[in-house]
């Protein structure tokens, strides 16, 4: 819808909605830009203040993946007033609170409206050197790609609806979605990465696709490489899926070359839509190690995941 709208003319305007990267950039000075998103969605696991910090979490990323540092915050809530336990929305603006407080970004206030149905995020402000903007449209060819969070958000928290989801598997896909992306970003940084964009609803292939696209390149996957969260593809294997992986599932499927013995859960999975996904980094492959090395130090497994190509038939290719 909003490739239908008019674009302003504006040489300040950095990256916009256009661009179909992570967030826009707006430049101030020579030596400084405002980053904004926004970001809100219905509760994905049963406890309200963890709700709250994957949130917030979420929203941050996008401010993190464009290698910005985010500074402010503005709440977005939807409740239903007058039959809601209010104590179960102070608990979730108190996760998101801390979250926010744990990314060193301060919460400006926010805008709630009655709504049947509970929805929660922010609209996050943060800042980047104009010259230091990481979008997703600098892939280059020879680049190989790095994740630095595993995926399956999307499977477990549909079995987490149905009642099906372990217990070891709801921890750690929790705790994958609080953990913030700020040490990631700021280890792509320090490596001097040509691209990135964080992985959400459009699933890794989803955004892996707006990146090649941007890019004017191929991206091809090893799919023996890719990390997923425990009982993701066994889920996938038992027809666990969301509405949205359907419909992800149908929008890539005629720009992605499949290779024959890449199983049908792991299809499934990579158009899984996530929730407070990693980051996929593009770099040359001399500065791979020390971005591991970076985030190894922090607590952060990043895998490589694959490559990038010159363009090609397919936007996407993914191997075994």
């Amino acid at each position: 819808m909003l490739g239908k709208l008019p674009k302003g003319k504006d040489e300040n305007v950095l990256v916009g909605f256009d661009k179909a990267d992570d967030a826009g950039v707006y430049r101030l000075s020579p030596t400084l830009a405002l980053v904004q998103t926004v970001d809100f969605f219905t509760p994905i696991v049963d406890d309200p203040y963890t709700f709250g910090e994957i949130a917030a979490a979420n929203a941050l990323s996008d401010v993190y993946a464009m290698g910005g540092t985010p500074t402010l915050a503005l709440s977005i809530v939807c409740y239903p007033s007058e039959t809601g336990d209010l104590d179960v929305l102070r608990r979730i603006i108190r996760g998101g609170a801390a979250k926010l407080k744990e990314a060193g970004v301060i919460l400006m206030g926010g805008h709630s409206v009655r709504d049947p149905e509970i929805k929660f995020g922010y609209a996050v402000t943060g800042e980047v050197h104009p010259r230091r903007i990481v979008t997703n449209a600098r892939a280059k060819r020879g680049d190989l790609l790095v994740l630095t969070k595993p995926i399956g958000t999307g499977i477990l928290a549909t079995a987490l609806k149905r009642g099906t989801l372990p217990a070891a598997a709801l921890r750690a896909m929790t705790r994958e979605m609080k953990s913030l992306n700020r040490a990631a970003s700021e280890a792509m940084r320090a490596v001097a990465a040509n691209a990135a964009t964080d992985v959400t609803g459009f699933g890794l292939l989803g955004h892996a696709l707006n990146m090649a696209r941007a890019s004017r390149k191929t991206l091809r996957f090893w799919s023996a490489a890719i990390p997923f969260l425990p009982q993701a593809l066994a889920l996938a294997a038992h027809g666990v899926a969301s509405a949205g992986l359907r419909a992800n599932r149908d929008a890539l499927e005629p720009r992605v070359l499949w290779a024959d013995g890449v199983p049908d859960p792991v299809r499934q999975a990579l158009v899984d839509p996530q929730t407070s996904g990693g980051l996929l980094v593009s770099l040359p492959p001399s500065r791979v190690e020390a971005l591991l090395k970076q985030l190894s130090r922090q607590g952060i497994r990043g895998v490589v995941v694959g490559d990038v190509r010159p363009p090609g038939r397919y936007s996407l290719e993914v191997a075994v």
